[in-house]
Parts: structure tokens; C-alpha cells; sequence
């Protein structure tokens, strides 16, 4: 899909460049005389533009919904800390303890 995105822009901007282009000669001549020539130059334009946003607009991908995902809040086995006494006094243990 980019090298047709590509493919767009470049005769887009081609054809742009094509339409609007002229001599500074004959520019000059056109502007002291009266001549028009914009028109070609905003058709140009209006039609680069429509091709180069319907190729943007189509090239955009579709928002998929994630798919469900059950999460377990606790783990099956966890480390709990207890006291116990071992005939000298008290002391503690990690102790593992599973539901």
C-alpha cells in the first residue's frame, strides 16, 4: 500500500508541475496583457489534492476490537510469612501456600 501511496504523490506532484509550469517569459507577457492561466493551476491542484487524500484516507487501517482476555487477579501460589516457635522462642518463615 505505500508504493501506491508513493506512486500517487509522484504523479500528483508531476502532473502538478506539468500543469503549472511555464516560462517566466510568457508569465510576464500574460500578467501585462491581461492573459489568465490560473484557472489550470487551481484545477491542478484541486485534483492532485483529491487524489492524494483519497489515497491517504484508504491507506489508513481499520480499528479492530481486541479480542476478550480473562486476567487472574491473584497467582495460584503465594509466599506468606509465619511465625512459629523452634523450642528457643519465636521465630519466622517463608511458607508457600497454595489455593
Amino acid at each position: 500500500m505505500k508504493k501506491t501511496f508513493a506512486a500517487f504523490v509522484a504523479a500528483a506532484t508531476i502532473a502538478g508541475a506539468l500543469v503549472t509550469a511555464m516560462p517566466a517569459a510568457q508569465a510576464q507577457h500574460r500578467h501585462y496583457h491581461g492573459g489568465g492561466g490560473g484557472g489550470a493551476g487551481l484545477a491542478a491542484g484541486l485534483i492532485g489534492g483529491a487524489i492524494i487524500g483519497g489515497a491517504i484516507a484508504a491507506s489508513r487501517p481499520a480499528y479492530a476490537v481486541p479480542a476478550p482476555v480473562y486476567v487472574d487477579d491473584y497467582p495460584a501460589c503465594r509466599l506468606v510469612r509465619e511465625r512459629f516457635w523452634d523450642g528457643y522462642g519465636w521465630s519466622y518463615r517463608r511458607v508457600e501456600v497454595c489455593n
